[in-house]
């Protein structure tokens, strides 16, 4: 019997409803006869003097149901008509060519203890599907993300792993009477392109300061939650009766990045995912054996899976300094390893891996009310499939010691770096290097800035106020005219339209006068766009400067940093890393 409960007689296991059709070389799920069947040929009924099928079933996580899936053993399908053919007895056939199917290539997966497949055969898997949207369960995002992901758009997902005592087995783990706190916190950010991503661990004992919280209650009415000051980061999840919500608002008052989405796991997460995919492997530099999590492994490279992986996702004491540091650290060697197998072939091939992920995946999780469907969970993964492994780079917020404590217990942020890393994913910059084609579009980017610049006094300017804050485009007249000589300057109110990110467009005449101005107000390449002139009070041709929502007042940069800062700890999915 495995993670999943097998060994009950009454249930047919959805793998073995999954049958090879040769006329597509694809997977098809076949149900019973009292489903529809959206086009698959219905099963022939099978002799009485043929043996009964073998059956399996699986029985559910404690505290979720699901419905019974009925079916039976499906024989191979009879040929279609136009189909070839069987050969004759002695004489090899031609065997159809397997097209590779779109389904097996389709991983849903998230930078945190969590993973999906897709199921193929949106017609005849109709079932199969009600009832992996029936094991997803969600709470509202009370208005704290930006709606949902966008594909046009960069992505942004918070991972949350909670140490709330649930399923058996896992009274060994967390606070006994934890009302599940955020024990594990990952921001995953996959870059518009899709060509890298980051994810970035928050420490759970980072203080910071906790917002008000407007929170919807179980019976559906809302509640305001007071924040509270300069409290561990893993209060803003349970305590007081805090939802996920509230995590995402705390997020992003600490980082300036709103998530998308959010979703939470806890300990069973572990378990089941890596059960699913027969074990992930990790590699130690160090022998290690650490009472509390009841972990034992010598030096060298394991495969761990159920038990097993939880208690080396939860081991602290005998890794590193012993803090909580020291795990994150193991925690991102995990999920790289559980990444890879994933996206191994050895899982996109085999259905029944893929159905058994589909199973774990959306029994452990919780999501957010805008990702409360497998239509949706698919979408999202079809966007984070995209993105090579080796682009996917594990970072934690940069910290210090609290230098208000004597015991050393928690952490605060780094203020001399911890502001640069917050800026390169709220700029959808990479920390590692990718595509040749990228790098050519970040030279040309740059290369706007270069070349001759006119004097001040010669940069003729209309500022519209395009989603800054009220007051700004008179903010940033008055300093571009007394403090940095830009005379030729003027107030043109409200732009027609609002506008994430500062623009400055100008004609080919007026290139040297936007360099300065780039230069003046620290506008990346990014923000200039060759355009046409305006006309300004004078009459005088003009150019554009429209102040988005991420300009931040007159005199305060908006050039993203290039790179991570120096010290920066991180590291990338491809490569195996050993815990020392």
């Amino acid at each position: 019997m495995d993670a999943q409960g097998r060994g009950r007689a009454d249930d047919i296991d959805p793998a073995d409803q999954w049958v090879l059709n040769p006329s597509t070389g694809e997977y098809e799920l076949r149900l019973g006869p009292s489903a529809p069947q959206s086009g698959v040929p219905a099963p022939r009924r099978p002799r009485p003097s043929e043996e009964a099928p073998r059956t399996r079933g699986r029985t559910d996580a404690p505290g979720r149901s699901r419905p019974e899936t009925p079916g039976r053993a499906v024989p191979p399908p009879r040929r279609r008509r136009g189909a070839p053919e069987e050969p004759l007895p002695g004489r090899r056939g031609r065997r159809p060519v397997k097209k590779a199917s779109k389904s097996k290539k389709v991983l849903l997966w998230t930078g945190g203890t969590m993973a999906f497949v897709l199921v193929a055969g949106a017609g005849a898997a109709y079932f199969y599907i009600e009832h992996l949207n029936d094991n997803i369960a969600s709470v509202s995002d009370d208005g704290a993300s930006t709606g949902g992901f966008s594909k046009d758009k960069a992505i942004n997902i918070l991972l949350i792993g909670t140490d709330k005592r649930t399923g058996k087995g896992n009274g060994s783990y967390g606070d006994a009477g934890s009302v599940g706190h955020a024990d594990t916190t990952i921001l995953l950010h996959v870059s518009k392109d899709r060509s890298n991503a980051t994810a970035l661990s928050i420490p759970r004992d980072l203080i910071t300061d906790v917002p008000d919280c407007p929170t919807t209650q179980e019976d559906g009415t809302q509640k305001v939650i007071p924040g509270t000051r300069q409290v561990r980061f893993n209060t803003s999840l349970g305590q007081d009766g805090r939802t996920p919500s509230c995590t995402m608002r705390t997020v992003t008052e600490l980082t300036g990045v709103k998530p998308d989405n959010f979703m939470v796991a806890d300990f069973n997460a572990v378990k089941t995912l890596t059960s699913a995919v027969g074990g992930v492997d990790v590699c130690l530099g160090k022998d290690l054996d650490d009472p509390d999590s009841h972990l034992k492994l010598s030096k060298g490279i394991h495969t761990i899976e159920g038990e097993q992986a939880l208690a080396f996702v939860r081991t602290r004491h005998a890794v590193g300094f012993g803090g909580d540091l020291s795990r994150i650290e193991l925690q991102q060697q995990f999920l790289s390893s559980l990444m890879r197998k994933l996206k191994s072939n050895d899982t996109l091939t085999s259905p029944s891996k893929m159905l058994d992920l589909a199973e774990a995946g959306t029994k452990a999780l919780t999501v957010d009310s805008q990702l409360d469907s497998i239509g949706k969970l698919k979408d999202l993964g079809l966007e984070l499939g995209k993105l090579n492994t080796k682009n996917l780079t594990f970072t934690t917020v940069p910290v210090i010691d609290n230098p208000a404590e004597k015991v050393k217990a928690t952490v605060v942020l780094n203020e001399s770096t911890a502001p640069q890393v917050f800026d390169m994913i709220r700029n959808d910059v990479s920390f590692t290097a990718v595509k040749e084609q990228k790098k050519k579009e970040a030279a040309a980017v740059a290369a706007r800035l270069k070349g001759t610049k006119a004097p001040a006094s010669e940069v003729r300017v209309r500022i519209f106020n395009g989603g800054a804050v009220a007051g700004s485009a008179q903010q940033t007249l008055s300093w571009l005219q007394n403090e940095e000589g830009v005379t030729k300057s003027e107030n043109a109110g409200n732009a027609p339209a609002s506008l994430a990110r500062t623009t400055l467009e100008y004609a080919p005449d007026q290139a040297d006068q936007a360099r300065r101005l780039a230069d003046l107000m620290g506008l990346p390449g990014s923000a200039m766009k060759a355009g046409e002139s305006v006309t300004n009070d004078q009459g005088l041709p003009a150019m554009t400067l429209t102040l988005g929502k991420d300009f931040e007042g007159a005199g305060v940069s908006l050039t993203a940093p290039s790179k991570a800062p120096e010290g920066v700890q991180k590291s990338t999915a491809d490569k195996v890393q050993c815990a020392k």
